[in-house]
């Protein structure tokens, strides 16, 4: 879809714009990564909510994509994208219905398990419509959020290697939890720790069972030194893409101090509407248009040095300037990497492409508001 503006500062805000040359050498050096490395990538649309970015993905080289719900994976099927591992437990008769009629028009729909109750519930289903489906099991490896205690994993597997719909096709198992640990090497410690947990199960099962070639884990913070584990296959990394503040306060191999790994492609633009108080202004965008948890926003270019933004309520935001600087004007447009993306990106309906100032297309974000 191609738009008539032609400069970003033109656009009607709040509004997201992903700077494009940003997001391509993103694209580019994660699948270099794992290209190097002989790891296939996955990479998560929860982050983007976009089937077209997530074209752009498969295009670069990744092997499919990642939905945490049920209603992501319809969105990506409708837009003509296969390779779908849900990767969330999918638990109710309801859901599960709809689990099928994806696998049904798409066979290599995978998903996650981690409780016999939702296996039986997924294994009645597809033996009374005549399907079969690779799974996954979901090992907990410390976040405790779902999955499988390592310790139990093996007698769960069992219990899917028991029904004749399902093929065990290898585990999941993803340490959230360490993610965003500010310090390098305490997170890669904390990280090949919370994995070893999960190796040792993988390992079991590929003695055993044939079809458990996949080990699908890591995240954007942890991409790099979980390569170093043999056992994982694929790296399951989201934020990647877009980034935010709250990656971005994190140590990399590059520089102990900031995430240097990846460029904030995505940023968000608010105007100034209101002039009329000391030391700071009223902006456009509030808690409707950007996410609070998560880091603080920071205003993009070397003329803003010294403003700095906070939430004013639902609509509005308030910058705050320090003595030295003068207040912006009524109307002035500023530029501003997201807190935290995901929960932001989900406030919108589209993206604005841009080259420079240049917007040069515009994305829908056609996952958005799929929670189910």
């Amino acid at each position: 879809m191609n738009t008539s503006v032609q400069n970003k500062f033109d656009l009607d805000t709040p509004c997201l714009v992903l700077d494009m040359d940003v997001l391509e050498h993103n694209l580019q050096k994660m699948q270099a990564v794992a290209n190097r490395t002989g790891k296939n990538l996955r990479p998560h649309a929860k982050t983007h909510k976009c089937s077209e970015l997530a074209k752009r993905q498969i295009e670069v080289g990744a092997s499919g994509v990642c939905a945490a719900k049920v209603s992501e994976a319809e969105a990506l099927q409708k837009a003509g994208l296969s390779g779908i591992l849900i990767t969330g437990p999918v638990a109710t008769p309801k859901k599960i219905k709809r689990l099928v009629d994806i696998l049904v028009k798409d066979p290599s729909l995978m998903t996650v398990v981690d409780h016999r109750k939702s296996i039986a519930l997924l294994d009645a289903e597809l033996r009374e419509r005549g399907q079969s489906m690779d799974v996954l099991l979901d090992v907990d490896v410390g976040l405790h959020r779902t999955g499988v205690r390592p310790s139990n994993a093996l007698e769960l597997a069992d219990d899917i290697l028991s029904r004749p719909s399902l093929r065990l096709r290898g585990i999941q198992a993803y340490a959230g939890q360490v993610q965003h640990i500010r310090s390098y090497d305490a997170r890669r410690t904390a990280s090949l720790k919370c994995l070893g947990e999960a190796v040792s199960v993988i390992r079991e099962l590929r003695a055993t069972v044939e079809s458990c070639s996949i080990f699908s884990s890591s995240g954007t913070g942890t991409f790099d030194m979980d390569l170093a584990i043999p056992e994982v296959t694929e790296l399951q990394v989201g934020s990647y893409t877009c980034m935010d503040m709250e990656y971005l306060a994190i140590g990399s191999a590059e520089d102990s101090t900031r995430f240097a790994s990846f460029g904030p492609a995505l940023r968000l633009l608010t105007t100034v509407v209101s002039r009329n108080q000391k030391g700071f202004v009223t902006v456009d965008a509030g808690l409707k248009s950007l996410y609070k948890h998560g880091g603080v926003p920071a205003i993009i270019g070397s003329e803003h040095s010294g403003m700095v933004y906070d939430w004013f309520g639902d609509e509005y935001g308030k910058v705050i300037c320090s003595d030295k600087v003068e207040l912006p004007s009524i109307g002035t447009v500023l530029e501003l990497v997201t807190s935290h993306c995901d929960p932001t990106i989900n406030l919108f309906d589209c993206y604005y492409l841009t080259r420079g100032a240049e917007v040069i297309d515009v994305w829908p974000i056609d996952l958005r508001g799929c929670s189910q």
